[in-house]
Formats: C-alpha cells, sequence, structure tokens
C-alpha cells in the first residue's frame, strides 16, 4: 500500500482534518472506557478495588510517559510515522484485553492502550505542517477539542456496553476502531517533510519518565496511601529531585544538533520562555477546571434521589445525560477557531477560562435540578471547548517550527497533570463528607459544592495566569502562524 506522496499534500484537508480529529476522539475514549466498570472489575478480574483502580493508574502513567517521547520522536523522524506507531500501540493493547480475563494481562493492556496519548500533539503538529494556512486554525481546534469530546461521548458508549454486552467488546470495540484509524491516517495523512536530525536523548527520557512516574503515582495513588505516609513523600520529593537533575543535564545538551549530536528531549530554554511557560501553567489549571465537572457528574446523576442531590439514573441513562457536553465541544471547535483569528488565541482561551470559572460556580450554588445540571454541564463544555481549542495555536505561535510536536506533547502532559490532579482532589473532598443512604456509603451535597468551588477556583487562576502572558510572538495578535515570533525564537540566544 503506497504511501501519499508530496502532490497529495493539500488536495484534501477536510479529510485530513476528519482523520486527524477522528484518532484524537479515539485516543480520549482509551482514558474513559473502564471507567464505568471500575466497581465490578474487582468481581470480573478475581482482584481488590485497591488493584483494579490501577487500570486507570497504568493507562496514565504511560501515556504520560510516552506522550513527550512520540512528540520528540516524530519531531526528528516523521509525526506521521511516530503517530502510526502510537495507533499500533493502542490497537496492540486492545486486541490483549479483549481476549483475558486475567487482571495483570488486562493491566498491561490498559498500559498499551495509554501509549497512544501522543497522537493529539502529533495530529495537531502534522496540521501545523500540511494544512493551508486558512484550515490550520479550525483543525488544531477540533482537534485539541477532541480530548474532552472523547471522553464525553465515550461515557455513555461504554455506559450501553457495560450494560448490555460483556465487558470484553469494549476493548474489542477499542482494537477495531484503532485498525480503522490506522488505515485512515496511512491513506489520507501525508508525511510532514519538517526534520530536526541529531540523535534522540535516551538519558533525558529516561530521567523524565522516572520524574513523571514519580509524581504521577504519587498523585493518583494518595487517598489511597495516605497523604503523609512515607510513600507517598518519598515520590514527591524524588520526583523533585529527579526533575531538577533532568533539567540541569537537558539545559548541557546543545539546542541545535545535527548528524550524530544528541539533541535535548525538551528545549528548556525555549519552554521557560513566558509565552510557553505560562501556557503549559494554564494548563495544568484549565484541565483541572474542565475535568472537575466529567469526573463527578456521572456519580451525581446515578446517585439514589434519597440523597437528596441524585437523580438515581442507570449507566446508559447517565451516559445520555452527560452526550450534550461531548457535542457542544465539537459543535464550538469552529467558533473557537474564528475567534482566535480574529483576536487572537489568547482571548479566546480567556474567555474559556471565564465560562468554566462561571459554569463551576454555578454548579456550587445551583439547585439540584436535573434541567440546570445538564445544561451547565453543556456550558461547562463550550468553556473547554474554548480554552482547548486555543492552547495549542498559543504554544504553536511560541516555539520553532521544528519543535512542535515534542512542544505540543509537553502541553497535553501539561493538561493531562491537571486532570489527574483533579482526581485526586475530587477522591479526597468526596471522601472526607460522607453519608449512609440506604446502607450504601456516598458523598455529601457539601463535598461535591466544595468540588465545584475548587474547579472554580483552578478556572479563575487560568484566566489570571493566561492574562499574563506577554504579547509578543503573535500569541494575542491573531496572526498566522508563519508570521508569529517562531523565527525570531530560533535565532535568540
Amino acid at each position: 500500500m503506497p504511501a501519499p506522496s508530496h502532490a497529495d499534500r493539500t488536495s484534501s484537508p477536510r479529510l485530513v482534518v476528519v482523520a486527524l480529529a477522528s484518532c484524537g476522539i479515539a485516543v480520549s475514549l482509551m482514558q474513559t472506557i473502564v471507567m464505568p466498570l471500575l466497581p465490578e472489575f474487582p468481581r470480573l478480574l478475581n482482584t481488590t478495588p485497591t488493584n483494579a483502580a490501577w487500570l486507570v493508574t497504568a493507562n496514565l502513567i504511560a501515556g504520560a510517559v510516552c506522550a513527550p517521547v512520540l512528540g520528540r520522536l516524530g519531531d526528528m523522524f516523521g509525526k506521521r510515522r511516530m503517530l502510526l506507531v502510537a495507533l499500533a500501540v493502542m490497537v496492540a493493547g486492545s486486541m490483549l484485553g479483549a481476549v483475558s480475563d486475567d487482571f495483570l494481562v488486562v493491566l498491561v493492556a490498559r498500559a498499551l492502550q495509554g501509549a497512544a496519548m501522543g497522537v493529539v500533539p502529533l495530529g495537531i503538529s502534522i496540521m501545523r505542517d500540511e494544512l493551508p494556512e486558512e484550515k490550520v486554525g479550525s483543525g488544531i481546534a477540533l482537534m485539541s477539542s477532541t480530548l474532552g469530546a472523547g471522553g464525553a461521548i465515550g461515557l455513555p458508549l461504554t455506559g450501553v456496553v457495560a450494560e448490555n454486552l460483556s465487558w470484553h467488546w469494549l476493548f474489542g470495540g477499542a482494537a477495531v476502531l484503532g485498525v480503522v484509524e490506522l488505515v485512515a491516517i496511512w491513506r489520507l495523512v501525508p508525511e510532514s517533510p519538517v526534520r530536526t536530525g541529531g540523535r534522540f536523548d535516551l538519558i533525558g527520557a529516561v530521567g523524565l519518565s522516572a520524574a513523571l512516574v514519580c509524581l504521577l503515582l504519587a498523585v493518583t495513588q494518595g487517598n489511597g496511601w495516605g497523604w503523609t505516609s512515607p510513600a507517598i513523600l518519598g515520590l514527591f520529593g524524588g520526583s523533585m529531585l529527579v526533575f531538577l537533575g533532568w533539567g540541569v543535564y537537558e539545559l548541557r545538551l546543545p539546542r541545535r544538533a545535527g548528524g550524530s549530536t544528541r539533541q535535548p528531549l525538551v528545549d528548556l530554554r525555549v519552554s521557560a520562555r513566558p509565552q510557553v511557560l505560562l501556557t503549559n501553567i494554564a494548563s495544568v489549571l484549565i484541565g483541572f477546571a474542565m475535568f472537575t465537572s466529567f469526573m463527578v457528574s456521572a456519580q451525581i446523576f446515578q446517585a439514589p434521589t434519597d440523597s437528596g442531590y441524585g437523580f438515581g439514573m442507570s449507566l446508559t441513562r447517565s451516559g445520555m445525560a452527560l452526550l450534550p457536553g461531548g457535542l457542544m465541544m465539537i459543535a464550538f471547535s469552529p467558533v473557537t477557531a474564528g475567534l482566535s483569528r480574529r483576536r487572537g488565541p489568547r482571548t479566546t482561551f480567556l474567555v474559556g477560562a471565564a465560562v468554566l470559572a462561571t459554569a463551576n460556580l454555578v454548579r456550587t450554588v445551583a439547585p439540584h435540578q436535573l434541567v440546570v445540571v445538564v445544561v451547565t454541564i453543556a456550558v461547562t463544555s463550550i468553556g473547554a471547548a474554548f480554552a482547548y481549542g486555543a492552547i495549542p495555536a498559543m504554544i504553536m505561535r511560541a516555539v520553532p517550527l521544528s519543535e512542535t510536536a515534542a512542544a505540543n506533547s509537553l502541553n497535553a502532559l501539561a493538561r493531562s497533570v491537571g486532570t489527574s490532579t483533579c482526581s485526586a482532589v475530587v477522591a479526597a473532598v468526596t471522601t472526607a463528607s460522607v453519608v449512609q443512604v440506604a446502607g450504601v456509603t456516598l458523598p455529601t451535597a457539601g463535598a461535591y459544592a466544595a468540588v465545584f468551588a475548587i474547579g472554580s477556583l483552578a478556572a479563575v487562576c487560568a484566566f489570571v495566569v493566561a492574562a499574563l502572558i506577554p504579547r509578543d510572538a503573535g500569541i494575542d495578535a491573531g496572526l498566522p502562524l508563519s508570521e508569529t515570533g517562531q523565527d525570531r525564537i530560533r535565532i535568540a540566544p
């Protein structure tokens, strides 16, 4: 099967966008397919609830480790090539989970699925390299929105499958979808000609992986092991030390390498520039603010009515109630692109952060009525679409063309840290204030109100951080990517 030729690069930009965006949805589904069945996996896999929670943790850690590595390899050897590798790993993991009832095998399968987290930043970078200038903004906004939309759409689908079919179909369906995406990328998406050259920074990759594993393991296991336990404190301390050592090592490598010279995994001099650093910090906060609603809304829908806030829904019905949120993220991605063209992506991000802060605040104080909750979830998704759609453009207007995949992968990692931290905070808050309802322990209404208040505060902080981003490098000017400050960054000392 021949690969697309250079002549085909701009013949079907719409098909390129559709193929890449659908891959983003597929990958984001990998993060949610086990959520509805987490309470059942101890029985289904003959394991403990603590072990079952690792089906989420393993996926998260593998994705966090692989995303920056795949991003750098994409910049060096081809973004499309690394995207195909990531999808192939996802398919392998899905097939493994579809045929096994052994916990350890399914755990490995979840880790392999998580390795595909690099698909979205790779896809965004391909769009920058391949699409006509007038198509880049809308394509990137849609691709970025899939990070949230895929999860919101995936919950209804997984709920239906979990209630009516074997859980193996969740993995089998993911494998089939992955194969379809592999074929679509191979046939429709050309390889980018932009390369950095140099040798891969294996030491830097190992160091960053070790630091991320320590950090995310502490964040995800803090509630179970105890936040003040020696293990958690040791993981946080170890992560800090490894990050410091890794940073010193990366700064000693040459910034522009070729031939057999090793190039840093992450150019920290570029990453430390205010435009990039503040955008990544804001991304952590906005990931937290967005995931607040997605994390607890399904629990609220499924809680019994006797709790005073629940609606007693089944998995399928609760998933359908979440569906409008996912659809809103996709529907508003062209709107975000248009606003970014006219006013600049930083303005778009500020609008999204303000909407998220308001929506979370409403969830804090609004009455527990189904219409209010569903509408507010949809508004939350609109805010997330604005913020998520703007972030890649903010990053790419501030980094050299040859480093877009690595920079976007680092930003995707920042958003993942935000959602992971949100999960830990939600678990800590909702387990600290509980009530007994019909013999079942449930979080109180006050606990959920506190969760949304924290989410609103995170969105406000994201707004403040984004407002501090300097206006140079084209970030706030709505300029085409070819007219931004990336060339100045390339030659800066």
